[in-house]
This record gives structure tokens, sequence and C-alpha cells, in this order.
């Protein structure tokens, strides 16, 4: 088997589990084609990354003659499906004068796109998330009539505007994968139900033998870590907020952020304004293998989102043994039982945050039991073994499917 995987970025730090859940495929013995639409920057790129980005073509980063040979090679061979391609992609955008640019952008990434795919006879398309990155693989599988299907994470993908266009990708695709029950109902609720047999739900999975040993000997019981993206989404001030009400009650914890972003200055300044900046460090954006080992010598795991999908550092932190507090939106709750295998709050109610700090600070043998069974269930729920072999299974059937119907036409 045979499949190409599109992102708008790949390989990516922020997104791992792509990289995960390729090289288990691999494991399985699919051949996988990496595609990205723009280059990942070397500095963002170490190890594993590196590697993998050597071997992922990037359509923004060939130069003008392979773009142009790509549209003419495309237009000479197949005049009638350039044209057809070239009308998708002025329907599907956003409305206005930007949508109109970046649907003729898109379709010429796709052309450049489907002349690769040509070349190496790909059959099937998968790409993650349903951004535009979705919107160019879904123009260069219309152009070589292949199948196509993508995957959705999250608000992100459902608001607009990408939002604005997921129902039209839902009915193009052969299939839908949703990371969570709650990204496959805001997708449902988008289209007919004659569409909602396209939908799977693979969770994103960890490569549960190559986590580090959480040493407890290690571990800080005070130290509290939130990794994520500095911006307004993740709602890194709120944990400040919540912090600086305990932090003389127990002036021993210590707050550590990974990550980087827009707002970090903004974040610096705030922790300075309430007094924490001496108990708060900043560490920046970190590689894969040194994120985990500062999860895993925490005591205690936040993630205070206004927005989020499914996210993978939650589930990070529960395969270490790391107790996780987090707010109790989108598909949260279907990873963080509260109570059970780890503990909730309203988004933006920072006094419940701060209180819900408070019990593990205070409560060790609570945090022990959370952790517990948070372990059991993340390595259940979320293994990228488990995640490959459902999506092996699923190509295999649309592989089957295309092959059955294109048969049935030449017959």
């Amino acid at each position: 088997m045979e499949v190409a995987y599109l992102a708008s970025e790949y390989p990516a730090i922020s997104h791992t589990f792509i990289k995960r859940e390729i090289a288990a495929l691999r494991k399985r013995g699919v051949v996988v084609h990496t595609f990205s639409v723009r280059a990942s920057l070397p500095g963002n790129l170490t190890g594993e990354l590196s590697e993998e980005a050597r071997h992922t073509f990037s359509i923004l980063a060939q130069p003008f003659r392979r773009i142009a040979k790509a549209h003419a090679t495309s237009f000479f061979t197949g005049p009638v499906a350039y044209l057809k391609t070239t009308l998708l992609a002025l329907r599907h955008r956003a409305p206005g004068l930007k949508g109109l640019f970046l649907g003729v952008a898109h379709f010429g990434e796709a052309v450049v796109l489907a002349d690769e795919l040509r070349s190496r006879s790909i059959r099937h398309l998968h790409t993650h998330f349903a951004n535009s990155g979705a919107t160019v693989g879904l123009l260069a599988a219309k152009m070589l009539n292949i199948s196509w299907s993508f995957v959705v994470h999250g608000p992100s993908e459902t608001d607009y505007p990408a939002g604005y266009l997921l129902g039209r990708k839902v009915e193009a695709a052969d299939m839908v994968v949703c990371v969570s029950w709650f990204a496959h109902s805001q997708s449902m609720r988008l289209v007919g139900a004659s569409q909602w047999e396209k939908f799977r739900l693979v969770r994103c999975g960890l490569e549960m033998e190559k986590l580090p040993h959480a040493n407890p000997n290690r571990r800080d019981p005070k130290t509290i870590i939130s990794v994520g993206r500095l911006c307004s989404d993740k709602a890194q001030a709120g944990l400040l907020i919540a912090f600086s009400r305990l932090a003389q009650r127990h002036p021993q914890a210590k707050l550590r952020f990974v990550g980087d972003g827009p707002d970090r200055a903004e974040l610096e300044a705030l922790a300075r304004s309430l007094g924490i900046d001496k108990q708060t460090t900043f560490l920046g954006r970190l590689p894969e293998r040194e994120t985990l080992k500062e999860i895993s010598e925490a005591g205690i795991f936040v993630l205070p989102s206004f927005w989020e999908g499914l996210p993978v550092a939650i589930m990070e932190a529960m395969a270490l043994g790391i107790p996780v507090i987090t707010s109790r939106i989108a598909g949260v709750p279907e990873l963080v039982v509260d109570g059970e295998n780890g503990l909730l709050f309203a988004p933006a109610n920072w006094e419940e945050l701060a209180s819900q700090v408070a019990r593990l600070l205070e409560d060790p043998a609570l945090g022990e039991r959370l952790a517990g069974a948070a372990r059991q269930s993340v390595r259940k729920q979320h293994d990228v073994a488990e995640s490959a072999r459902l999506l092996h299974g699923y190509f295999g059937e649309i592989l089957e499917n295309t092959r059955e119907a294109t048969e049935a036409r030449s017959a």
C-alpha cells in the first residue's frame, strides 16, 4: 500500500503526532510519501524531524521552473481536468478579495502537488487538518481523480474561515477522520445525514515504548508545568493569575512554561506585575525529548486553554504519570474525566483553577491516584499502533472501493 500525507507544514515541532502516525504506518508496511505546502524553518527542526524534512516534498520550496513545468504538463496532458480544477478553486474559497487571492494561490500549489503525485503513481492522498492545506489536497485529488481523505482536529477547523468550507470538503472527501467525538459531531452538523457514513474516529496516539521512564526521585511535586504556544487561545495569562493567588501560601511552588509565541513578552510582564516572576520560568520552545523530560520531572501539568481539540501534551503528561488539570472544553472531557484521571475547571474561572492546583499541592495522595488512573486510560485509548491499525484498514477499504469503481466504469 502506498499513500501520500499532506500538511500545511510538515514536519513541525508542534505536530510531532503526525510524524508518529506516519512512523507507525510504515512499521505496518505502508509506504508513506510526505508532502508539505510550505517548508519547515531549519532552525525549528532537530534530530528525527530534520531527517523527515529531507524526505518531504515542499510545494512552495520548489524553483519557479519546476512550478512552471508542472502547470504546463498538467494543462497540455489534461486540459479539461486543469480547467475544471481552476473553476473548483474559484468556487471553493472564502468570500471577498482575500478569498479570491487564496483560491488562485491554492490552485497554483495544487497543480504542483498533483504533478508530483502523478509522477509517483499515488492513488490516495490524506491531509491533516481541514485548513488551506486540505484545500490544496482536495484540488490536487480532484485534478488526478484519486481518492482523498482529511483529518479534523478541533475548533480551528469548524470556525471561520476553515469552517466556512468544511461542509463542502466533507462532501468531496472519501473519508473524514476525527480525533474526538467533539470534532466528529461538529463536522457532522455541517452536512446532511447522507454524508455521515464517511466519518471515522481515530484518536491521536503516542509511541508508548519511546516515552521516557518517569523517575519519581527526580520529580518536584511543587513544580507546575504548562506546555503550548504562548498565545491567547492557550490562556496562559489565566494560569499566572491563578498561580499568583497560591504563591504566598505555597512559596516553594514554581511555574514553568514550555513554548513560545506572540504573547511571551506580555506574559513575562504580567508575571512581574503579579510579583511571581521569581517563581516563574519561560523555557521557550524545546525539542520533543526535552519537553517530555520537563513534563516527567514536574509535579502537576496544567493546560488552561480557551480553545482546544484534543491536546497531545495532556496525553503525554498522563502517559508519564503526571497529574493533569485542564479546562472543560471541546474534546478534553473525552480524555480527562474530572476526579477520576485528572481535574477539570470551567474555562476562564481562575478561582476554580487556583483551587484545583491547591488541591494537588496539598494532597499528594490525590495526585498519585489520578496519575495512576490517567496512565492506564491514555495507554488504552491513545496508542499510536492502534491508530495506525485503524487507518491502515480504512485506507485499504478506500483503495479497494476505488479500484472496483474504476473496473466497473471500464467494463
